[in-house]
């Protein structure tokens, strides 16, 4: 197998993606010593969880385009690079305005999403591509690697290797990367900012936004906050509340590819309309009290989440095989603006009444308007940019 395969260079991606959202993970993994150490309010630790997710949401938009005009190779080297010095300097943190400030400009690692779509659908033909993509998208297994992580590491070595650990990780995958990344062969020439931008104004790329909204902003919303749930509703430990929010990601991440699988038998709208539904029905569960009902209640939203995730990014390309990147960014940022609201919302929800339910109740309700816009959203062919 040469270093130009295939398989080689999605596994490549893949890793890249792992570390850099291991190295995002570590914030909302770290908070709730954190929390402690700096004196920070429920509503301040909210806002220094979605702080990162603001950057990492918005950056997709700009780095997809990038990612699209001069490939993903050379766009992943500035973005793991940047990760990796981010996540060191969260280890110098000392206050909770370096703490926002700091953690704003982590939020990279989370942006790095776009930069992969792009470079791994390149490698591979549309009826594969949904898997391809599902595999490249259980890079969220890095969110369970530092949720799990970095609260063991930072007991044993201390806070500051939290964070170190993963800036040293990303460092060393950019040397991976460095060496045998190789971009896709292009097909035509590369296309002007006007013809990428295109796409941005058909209505399915924005369908398709409101969709991933839900999806992946509802996985980075119960990855980065079930630390605090489990911490504060049933008095875990940190490390208990790592290993379970570590599960969660792990399950909803091993039902990211099988989603893009599924999508490739069946199509991803038919995936979708197992999915909405069964976000509500979970968000009913966990909006219920007793750990039991909350236990179900996650990891069925971590397959439902992972499933629809997988089934959104097999419609990019099917629908904008052209543009991958440009349309990615826009879905993504989609996706990480889904994550970044809702830990605001939780924040100021419990502060204000106490509980989390409201939050959960939106939640389902969002859910449900998925639902009647895949219903109502026409079966017309898209343009193929």
């Amino acid at each position: 197998m040469n270093k130009s395969s295939k398989g080689l260079q999605l596994a490549l991606a893949t890793g890249a993606f792992a570390v850099c959202f291991a190295a995002f993970g570590s914030v909302s993994a770290m908070m709730p010593i954190l929390k402690k150490t700096l004196g920070l309010t429920p509503m301040q630790a909210s806002v220094a969880i979605a702080i990162p997710v603001l950057l990492g949401s918005l950056g997709r938009i700009p780095l997809g385009i990038l990612t699209d005009r001069y490939g993903g190779r050379r766009v992943f080297i500035g973005v793991l690079a940047a990760s990796a010095l981010s996540a060191a300097a969260m280890a110098l943190v000392g206050s909770y305005t370096a703490l926002v400030f700091t953690g704003f400009f982590l939020g990279i690692a989370l942006a790095s999403f776009a930069v992969g779509v792009g470079f791994s659908s390149g490698w591979f033909p549309p009826e594969r591509q949904g898997t391809a993509l599902g595999i490249y998208g259980a890079g969220n297994v890095g969110q369970s690697l530092a949720a799990f992580g970095a609260p063991v590491i930072a007991r044993a070595w201390g806070v500051p290797w939290g964070f170190t650990t993963f800036a040293l990780l990303a460092a060393a995958w950019l040397a991976l990367w460095f060496a045998f990344a190789r971009d896709p062969v292009r097909a035509a020439p590369p296309r002007t900012l006007k013809q990428m931008l295109l796409p941005l104004r058909e209505p399915g790329s924005w369908v398709l936004s409101l969709y991933y909204f839900l999806s992946f902003g509802g996985f980075v919303s119960m990855a980065i906050y079930l630390p605090t749930f489990l911490t504060e509703l049933f008095g875990m430990t940190p490390q208990q509340a790592g290993l379970r929010t570590a599960g969660f990601v792990l399950l909803a991440t091993a039902m990211r590819p099988v989603g893009g699988w599924l999508s490739d038998k069946f199509g991803g709208r038919h995936i979708l309309f197992g999915v909405f539904p069964a976000v509500v029905a979970m968000a009913l569960l966990l909006s219920l009290s007793g750990l039991g009902s909350f236990r179900i209640g996650a990891l069925g939203m971590a397959v439902a989440i992972g499933l629809g995730n997988g089934a959104v990014f097999k419609l990019v390309p099917e629908l904008f095989p052209k543009s991958v990147g440009a349309v990615t960014g826009l879905v993504g940022a989609a996706g990480g603006l889904g994550g970044f609201f809702p830990p605001l919302v939780l924040g100021a929800v419990r502060q204000a009444t106490g509980s989390f339910v409201p939050a959960f109740a939106l939640l389902g309700a969002f859910a449900l308007s998925c639902l009647l816009v895949l219903a109502l959203f026409g079966r017309r062919p898209q343009p193929a940019y």
